[in-house]
């Protein structure tokens, strides 16, 4: 782990970045604000707040009282079934 001042951070930003996108630990030290670790986002990443994702598993729960699921079929393969949930979308 690469502990850095916040005045160290500013002045090697893109260098810090890249390490922390190698897999490098970095955690940033300010003074009055605390201690932060400086973590990638990936593609997979969800990026929403907690109201986005409680709205979001409200609606799935509506969906699904309502009948609106797709189910795997009878023999259909787990990897077929994923295909055609990600067809769907």
């Amino acid at each position: 782990m690469i502990v850095v001042s916040s005045r160290e951070f500013r002045e090697n930003q893109g260098k810090y970045l890249d390490m922390a996108n190698d897999g490098q630990d970095i955690v940033l030290k300010s003074r009055g604000r605390g201690s932060f670790r400086l973590t990638p986002i990936h593609k997979d990443d969800a990026l929403m707040s907690e109201e986005e994702f409680y709205t979001e598993i409200d609606h799935s729960i509506q969906q699904a009282k309502e009948g609106k699921v797709l189910k795997q079929h009878d023999g259909e393969s787990v990897d077929d079934f994923v295909n055609r949930l990600l067809c769907t979308e």
